[in-house]
């Protein structure tokens, strides 16, 4: 079966296309990338039902995303559980209160059923036209069947020596007129993130430049968003940094491998392949890998959504429930039948 990767950068009119009729490259650790080059899709934690995939790109071409032929199918029916939502959250708040945690990351799934099969590369069209200033990626393989996302978060991008990554984090809905006033909760959290990531790269670069955090916008969206510029030095390696970088405080928490593996166990929706990361790797020498949020896989004519949000000392629970419910409606405006 033919493997292949639809994906457009933020802010290009264009989209590239890659197909193989060869099996994906299957990895157990970013440190085998190195030297590698194909469309990434790696999952939130790599195991021998979630591993690694590299498509490898036998073919590559340049279209450019048409308006979508049909309206999408309409949703039939959505399924989330509050309840569960709400016992895991007393869970994982439970463990920041008793100080095994600094933060934890609070994910779940919503399953929506559909009137019929949705024409994916319709999906992937709308998203595109809908969301100019995210990446999008359409990706199929038999290991991980089809993941569409419209993501904010560059994990790690670059050629040469000149490379860039970003800390997003921290959420609240858009505001028309007034200037976003950031609750201490929004602010630590971004912190919490940029701190990592400044220290993964001093390990890894040099000259690394550091700006934000500022306001940036994602759909309906604003986060709190600090860049950060630097030199690599030895872009041979690139697999080792990534290794180290994922999965960022972002999507999991602090400390990084005692809250992944608490989530593995204990979160109500495997995640699979969502808050993994995504795109091409080392393509015309060029890295653009981004962190697979405000995604959903699809199943013929149902999809599984997934959305999380950072918990610190002084979340609310509804307040998090219903910022999950946000990111969700990125994917849940592409299969309403209007915009």
């Amino acid at each position: 079966m033919t493997c292949f990767a639809l994906y457009r950068l933020p802010d290009q009119e264009t989209a590239t296309r890659i197909t193989s009729s060869k099996s994906p490259i299957l990895m157990q650790s970013c440190n085998e990338l190195n030297g590698q080059q194909g469309f990434v899709v790696a999952p939130f934690t790599p195991s021998p039902h979630t591993p690694i995939l590299l498509i490898e790109a036998e073919s590559v071409e340049t279209f450019t995303p048409s308006q979508p032929t049909a309206l999408p199918i309409g949703i039939a029916k959505e399924r989330d559980n509050r309840e569960e939502y709400a016992r895991h959250f007393s869970l994982y708040h439970e463990q920041i209160a008793m100080g095994h945690f600094e933060k934890i990351v609070l994910a779940r799934g919503c399953r929506v059923e559909m009137h019929g099969q949705p024409h994916v590369e319709d999906l992937f069209n709308r998203a595109c036209r809908l969301y100019p200033h995210m990446f999008v990626a359409l990706v199929h393989t038999p290991e991980c069947g089809t993941w569409l996302t419209a993501t904010p978060e560059v994990l790690l991008q670059g050629h040469g020596k000149q490379w860039s990554t970003a800390a997003l984090a921290g959420t609240m809905p858009c505001q028309e007129k007034n200037t976003p006033q950031w609750s201490n909760k929004n602010i630590a959290e971004q912190q919490l993130v940029t701190t990592y990531i400044a220290q993964c790269l001093h390990n890894w670069g040099t000259h690394i430049e550091q700006n934000g955090p500022h306001t940036v916008q994602a759909g309906a969206l604003l986060h709190l968003k600090t860049t950060f510029n630097f030199t690599l030095n030895d872009a041979q390696l690139v697999g080792n940094l990534l290794d180290e970088l994922y999965p960022t405080p972002a999507v999991c928490g602090t400390p990084k491998e005692a809250t992944r593996e608490f989530i593995m166990v204990h979160e109500g929706a495997a995640r699979q392949y969502y808050s993994g990361f995504m795109g091409p790797l080392s393509l015309s020498d060029h890295t653009h890998l981004y962190v697979s949020l405000r995604c959903m896989k699809i199943e013929q004519n149902r999809c599984l959504l997934y959305a999380g949000g950072g918990l610190l000392p002084d979340s609310n629970e509804q307040e998090e429930w219903n910022e999950t419910q946000a990111k969700m409606e990125t994917m849940l405006k592409l299969l309403k039948t209007t915009d």
